[in-house]
């Protein structure tokens, strides 16, 4: 046991598999949702790796607690021997991170993030030294709630994860990170960089923010009285809208050009439904199309995920 306070080390969890870990010592920055899951699914998965988390002495507390981790620190210098560093802290605190990483890893050592936004890090981590590997990665497998207390080790099960390499990484590394969230249940898929951004900026950043929007609007009109008479429609449509503003706020700023287009197609969309009230046709239109990519949606999601 250490005699640094700034080190907390935890209980290993005595279950999962024998195999041999892919990575011995997993640095983790940042212990949110994301961060604390992949911890919680390293200790099942991986008994002997040492998992190392970076954050605040709160958040590692309450991570000793869990047993989700062995060494806790909230000065990045406990990573020095890691040979995979993930980081999980909001996209712009993540290149922060990637600046500093050479002061506090000193073993070469494969990099990779979980952000909702690519572009921006990837370029950010290309001022690497050679002795780090870096390869984007955003796991899809978020949940209405952020923050370790709502970590689970199966968050990932049957999700994709997608990785973002700009093909001058060696073919190994990528195959590593693959079996890795593989391990935690996950399906890895490639993209680019910019294939990525603009993907999510349909299909996550242009959702969190329409739910948000649409619960702000419905609160502010109806009222709390008024929202007791509302059936489940609307508290379905805005699962989404308690989700933390901090993250999305980077989100926004490093996707602003693909989110912009997510809104504007969107919100095109809307002016129409809106000049066709009286008619009635445009209605029929989007429906019809909303209803048959709803029923294709319902088809790709995972079984477990699947509602009548």
């Amino acid at each position: 046991m250490t005699d640094d306070p700034r080190l907390l080390p935890v209980i290993q969890s005595e279950t999962g598999s024998r195999e041999p870990p892919i990575f011995d010592k997993v640095a983790i920055v940042g212990l949110g949702l994301i961060g604390g899951s992949i911890a919680l699914a390293v200790r099942q998965h991986w008994p002997t790796s040492l998992v190392i988390a970076v954050d605040r002495k709160d958040v590692l507390e309450h991570a000793m607690v869990r047993h989700a981790i062995d060494v806790a620190a909230d000065d990045p210098v406990v990573m020095a021997e890691a040979d995979l560093v993930i980081l999980a802290a909001p996209v712009e605190q993540n290149i922060e991170q990637l600046a500093d990483l050479d002061r506090h890893v000193t073993a070469p050592a494969v990099v990779t993030d979980v952000g909702s936004t690519k572009r921006t890090t990837v370029a950010a981590a290309r001022q690497l030294p050679s002795r780090f590997t870096f390869i984007g990665g955003h796991p899809l497998g978020g949940a209405p709630r952020g923050g370790l207390a709502y970590a689970r080790a199966d968050l990932f099960v049957d999700r994709p994860w997608i990785f973002t390499p700009d093909g001058t990484q060696p073919a190994a590394v990528l195959e590593k990170l693959n079996a890795f969230v593989s391990t935690l249940g996950a399906r890895p898929h490639i993209l680019t960089p910019e294939q990525h951004d603009r993907l999510l900026a349909f299909v996550s950043h242009l959702p969190q923010l329409s739910a948000s929007a649409l619960m702000h609007v419905v609160g502010e009109a109806a009222g709390e009285e008024g929202l007791r008479l509302t059936g489940r429609g609307l508290f379905d449509a805005t699962r989404l809208s308690s989700s933390p503003p901090d993250i999305w706020r980077d989100i926004c700023r490093s996707n602003r050009d693909m989110v912009a287009e997510a809104l504007d197609l969107f919100i095109g969309e809307l002016r129409t439904l809106r000049e066709n009230l009286a008619t009635g046709e445009e209605l029929d239109r989007i429906f019809a199309s909303a209803g048959e990519w709803r029923g294709r949606l319902a088809k790709v999601r995972p079984k477990r995920e699947r509602q009548p």
